[in-house]
């Protein structure tokens, strides 16, 4: 398994959920939730700069048949932008269930994901995190995830 801290995001239309794990990476925990709009990529390279990031997970949410929307492309475009501001590698990694997952255990907690909206996105991320962690434990990570290339400049 790899080690440094690992950060993820959930990219949603209104928030951004982030989360990081320790140096080890053993463990996940919430860090911010940052608005959508001019700046947002920026903030969240600031938070991997801020950890010392060596690898951020993007969420991709497929739909339940596997296929990518608008979402998965706004994502994706997110990505895209992110690996250009950061030292770190970035990658696209399945988040089709980390909403739904996040908000079973908070409501399982005693908590109501509703009122919550900025939280439930940082455990969203914290899903996404677990998720990419146990992936690369098992030396899946290559296998299951997507490799965000850098546009660079050849010149």
């Amino acid at each position: 398994m790899r080690r440094g801290v690992a950060l993820s995001v959930d990219v949603g239309t209104v928030r951004i959920g982030v989360a990081a794990s320790d140096p080890d990476r053993l463990m996940a925990f919430p860090v911010d939730t940052v608005q959508r709009g001019k700046g947002d990529v920026a903030r969240v390279a600031a938070i991997a700069a801020e950890r010392s990031a060596t690898a951020i997970f993007v969420g991709l949410p497929r739909k339940l048949s596997g296929q990518e929307g608008a979402s998965a492309a706004d994502a994706r475009g997110f990505a895209e932008a992110l690996v250009e501001l950061v030292d770190g590698s970035v990658r696209l990694i399945d988040e089709r269930f980390s909403t739904a997952t996040a908000s079973q255990a908070m409501r399982s907690a005693g908590r109501d994901a509703r009122r919550q909206r900025t939280v439930i996105d940082q455990a969203a991320a914290v899903v996404i995190l677990e998720n990419a962690m146990d992936v690369d434990k098992n030396g899946n990570l290559d296998a299951v995830t997507i490799e965000v290339p850098r546009k660079g400049n050849d010149d």
